[in-house]
């Protein structure tokens, strides 16, 4: 098949010592901001954005995708060790694992969660290697109105998926909107929100708003919060696996993976859902009822599976249509358009042998965080024993300075403090960040096609529902639409009065 061809050609690029060294600063650096609580990969990906500038585009996007993939492995361990999820898709994984840490079965845990993920990540870059193509060829049909009624689908699935209400994710995506329209209008090249500031004439660099939003957003959060300091007990076992352990694991990974891939891949999709369901789902299977509460194997093994298949399959949307449907996938989808990238239908086609270098480097990755997470896990430990006061101050840092590299200004440090600020008040109101970003980076797009659609029908607005893809995809808002307002309802409603004597 064409695609295994294409495969071990990016195979032949990736082995290169250079990029093998990439992918293992990647997948190192992910695993210890996965580790981490409240450093994720979006906000990595973010710091190294613009210390990245000068390396080839192969060779940053190899890294980035190790920090992603690593963190999906990384936030397991503090999950299981500390009961502090590093990473929102790995809360799940500390029902059970803490119980086993607790219980003195922590290296159980870890290695159950390291071979899942493992598992699930290869597994997962297989059906990317042979979907994604499939999935690129079907988009290049895409005209102005199929985009238009896209990226509708994208703003409103990830302000409702990553909000915790559809208005709060609404308000976060506008005010992406608004600072992305920042600048001269690429048609008419009138000024926009520039309010007589010459040095926003060209914009405001998606680089700096996106450091400022998660890297000082969630530092400011921190300095009103206290940091405090992380402690946790020195593991002292080896991560392995008994037999009866394996046992019950192995079906739980691949139930995981069947879970994690295909919901990942949806625009809607994500690692969170996922997570979720498989949990339940070997909840009901399990031959251990009464384990479950108080150290269920399968409950780690699971969940992690799913993590990780879901992050492969974010990937999809990412590579093939150009929608993040999480924070790291915005991020990488910025890393893309730094370099003149932009993921869509033409991607395979136009840079066809950096994505086959880049598929290649998830299935080293794998085998890396493998051997990275087994081994080391104790080393991993220690890593949450750094003060997070220090964590953060040298955040602070690696953000001006890289606001500072990507404009080389001292109004876009001024830019990058306010647009700080707002990351703040947007995180002390409940508003998520993420959609924000989604808005910041696809919203001129958006704006782009939706003037071309209307010059093609010469301003008859019918054209964005003149044809079944079209319909159909409206079909998809209006449904994610109406699922956001009835969640919302569930959550406002009243639990029911209990009765008198009946203990709540």
């Amino acid at each position: 098949m064409d695609q295994l061809g294409l495969l071990l050609d990016g195979f032949a690029a990736a082995l290169t010592p250079a990029n093998l060294l990439w992918a293992l600063l990647g997948v190192t650096i992910g695993t210890a901001v996965g580790v981490l609580p409240g450093i994720g990969p979006a906000l990595t990906v973010a710091l190294l954005l613009p210390v990245t500038f000068r390396l080839e585009p192969t060779s940053a996007l190899i890294l980035f995708a190790g920090i992603y993939y690593g963190g999906m492995y990384g936030g397991s361990t503090t999950s299981i060790l500390l009961n502090t999820p590093g990473e929102s898709a790995s809360v799940i994984s500390a029902l059970e694992g803490n119980k086993m840490a607790r219980s003195g079965r922590a290296a159980a845990a870890l290695a159950t969660a390291a071979l899942g993920s493992f598992v699930a990540g290869t597994v997962g870059t297989i059906a990317l290697t042979f979907l994604a193509p499939v999935v690129s060829d079907l988009a290049t049909s895409f005209g102005p109105p199929e985009y238009v009624a896209l990226m509708a689908v994208a703003f409103v699935t990830v302000s409702a998926l990553l909000g915790a209400s559809l208005l709060k994710g609404a308000a976060s995506l506008l005010i992406g909107i608004t600072v992305g329209l920042v600048g001269l209008d690429s048609q008419s090249g009138q000024p926009r929100l520039v309010f007589g500031i010459d040095s926003l004439l060209d914009g405001i660099d998606v680089v700096i708003v996106v450091v400022a939003l998660f890297a000082l957003g969630e530092t400011f959060s921190h300095l009103l919060t206290g940091t405090g300091h992380s402690t946790v007990e020195p593991l002292r076992e080896r991560a392995v696996l008994s037999g009866a352990d394996l046992r019950r694991s192995w079906p739980a990974w691949l139930r995981g993976t069947a879970l994690g891939f295909p919901i990942g891949s949806l625009p809607a999709g994500g690692a969170e859902i996922p997570t979720f369901l498989s949990y339940n789902l070997e909840k009901r299977l399990t031959r251990h009822p009464e384990e479950f509460g108080k150290g269920a194997i399968e409950g780690v093994a699971g969940p992690e599976a799913a993590n990780n298949a879901a992050a492969a399959g974010v990937l999809v949307p990412l590579l093939t249509i150009g929608l993040p449907t999480s924070a790291t996938a915005a991020v990488i989808l910025t890393a893309f358009q730094s370099y003149g990238l932009q993921p869509g239908p033409q991607l395979f086609s136009e840079s066809g042998p950096l994505v086959w270098t880049l598929i290649a480097s998830l299935y080293l990755g794998n085998v890396m965080l493998l051997v990275l997470n087994l081994p080391l896990v104790r080393l991993w430990a220690r890593v949450l024993t750094i003060p997070a006061y220090g964590i953060y101050a040298g955040v602070v840092v690696f953000a001006a300075l890289g606001a500072f590299a990507a404009g080389g200004t001292t109004a876009d440090l001024l830019v990058l403090c306010a647009i700080g600020l707002l990351g703040l008040v947007m995180r002390e109101a409940g508003v998520p960040v993420a959609p924000a970003v989604v808005g910041l980076i696809l919203g001129p797009l958006a704006e782009q096609q939706l003037r071309r659609a209307l010059t093609l029908s010469e301003g008859d607005p019918s054209i964005l529902v003149s044809g079944p893809v079209t319909v159909g995809l409206w079909c998809v808002v209006a449904v994610a639409l109406g699922l956001a307002g009835v969640r919302t309802i569930l959550r406002r409603r009243p639990r029911p009065a209990t009765r008198a004597g009946q203990q709540v």
